[in-house]
């Protein structure tokens, strides 16, 4: 048995709610939510080297992967590889990216099930990627 970490009362270590407040997951020291995220150690500036982020805070609120690499359900990053996304090179189901291989997306050179391709492309299934690397 352990204490829990809001109201102190004892739990068990197997308890996904206190029985006393309903703080969840009571006998850890710290929670911050359900999923998993990974950041390696080593940095580029202020962004990890890698982030893989599934997480949802206890507010629901999703945990976006901010990385060199992202890879996530929403994701930010130079390599970006996530359902919704932003970056360089990015592959996903909806994104933005100067490279994209996606299912709706934004970008300079795309391949793509339907996207809006700014440089030249048309309609459904649009090919670039320097015309798939000729």
């Amino acid at each position: 048995m352990k204490f829990c970490r809001e109201c102190k009362h004892s739990v068990s270590e197997q308890a996904f709610t206190c029985p006393q407040c309903g703080a969840p997951y009571p006998y850890k020291e710290k929670w911050d939510g359900w999923g998993l995220e990974y950041k390696s150690e080593a940095m580029i500036g202020d962004w990890p080297l890698v982030h893989v982020s599934f997480k949802y805070r206890s507010n629901m609120m999703p945990v976006p992967a901010r990385g060199i690499i992202a890879i996530g359900q929403f994701g930010i990053g130079i390599i970006n590889i996530s359902q919704f996304g932003v970056g360089i090179v990015s592959i996903g189901q909806f994104t933005v990216g100067v490279f994209a291989l996606a299912q709706f997306a934004l970008a300079y050179s795309l391949i793509a099930q339907i996207g809006i391709y700014i440089h030249y492309g048309f309609g459904q299934a649009v090919w670039s990627l320097l015309e798939l690397i000729r």
